[in-house]
């Protein structure tokens, strides 16, 4: 589940009466509880490689173990930390309903119901499918206990004040699933539902407002300030236009750029996911990338 870091959020007075005006004006609906579909923990695996679940969820630098805890995401709100979401009962998943783990993933709430940062990025898993969710839910409860506690999210003020997140989802979260889009082909939609829900491409490649919402009329031309503060490029084909279709396919396989090079950081962690997935489903990514029109890139923020 790849992470993202937010733009700079300056909330003045006005904007945080707007966001209050916004909660009441508009409340946010609450999805009833769903039943539970019969979870493939087979096809689990490959979502939950597809999403790059691991690398966010997964202590490497520090030789965490496995799903027990991320490294931390450092954002201009504050430093935020992947939970431990192995079988444990007292520290991970292990005494969630799968209820609950929808609610989760459709709705951004956590176990109680608190809001979640979307820091996790519930705004893109919003558009799965419930089939995929519950897939993807066997194969965490597969995953060996590991009793590690999560680290506490370390929000600056005033993003700690959770109830600030319900204007901020009025205005910008969509819930899901993710509805077939109008002119695409079969194979566009499903590469459109692969980059868009589950591999969650726009979340990275994307540049952010002031509250940290992705920019949709911008979306996939790039973001500067990507994870870790890395550029993430435009690929829209102002970025990607002269790459062949082999070129693409080979970057999402073995991660092998035109040049020889390859590509690392938090790319390279995406790819990691992207060459487990079958050919058939890399081209269908592509097949619905080279649908976006063209849109210039987003400049750079001047050096301080």
């Amino acid at each position: 589940m790849r992470r993202q870091v937010i733009p700079a959020l300056r909330l003045s007075a006005v904007m945080l009466g707007a966001l209050a005006c916004a909660l009441i004006l508009k409340p946010q609906a609450t999805a009833a509880a769903a039943p539970e579909p019969h979870g493939d923990a087979k096809r689990g695996a490959y979502i939950f490689a597809a999403g790059d679940c691991e690398n966010c969820h997964t202590d490497k630098k520090a030789k965490g173990a496995f799903l027990a805890g991320g490294p931390p995401m450092n954002t201009d709100f504050g430093v935020f930390f992947a939970p431990n979401i192995t079988s444990d009962k007292k520290n991970g998943l292990g005494d969630w309903s799968y209820e609950e783990f929808h609610r989760a993933m459709r709705e951004g709430k956590g176990k109680g119901g608190e809001l979640l940062y979307p820091v996790f990025p519930y705004p893109s898993f919003t558009g799965m499918t419930d089939q995929d969710i519950a897939d993807l839910w066997a194969y965490l409860k597969t995953v060996p206990a590991v009793t590690q506690p999560s680290k506490p999210q370390k929000a600056k003020a005033p993003y700690g004040i959770r109830p600030l997140l319900t204007g901020w989802r009025v205005l910008y979260f969509h819930q899901g699933p993710l509805k077939p889009a109008p002119g695409l082909t079969a194979e566009q939609q499903r590469g459109r539902y692969l980059s868009e829900a589950v591999v969650h491409c726009q979340e990275c490649h994307s540049p952010r407002n002031g509250l940290g919402a992705i920019e949709a009329d911008k979306a996939y031309a790039g973001n500067p300030k990507g994870p870790d503060n890395q550029d993430a490029p435009n690929i829209t084909p102002t970025g990607i236009g002269k790459l062949t279709l082999a070129d693409l396919q080979e970057m999402l396989k073995t991660g092998m750029t035109p040049d020889g090079d390859y590509l690392g950081s938090g790319m390279g962690e995406v790819i990691e996911g992207t060459s487990k997935m079958t050919q058939a489903d890399r081209d269908a990514i592509i097949a619905y990338i080279r649908t976006i029109p063209a849109k210039p890139s987003t400049p750079k923020p001047p050096k301080k």
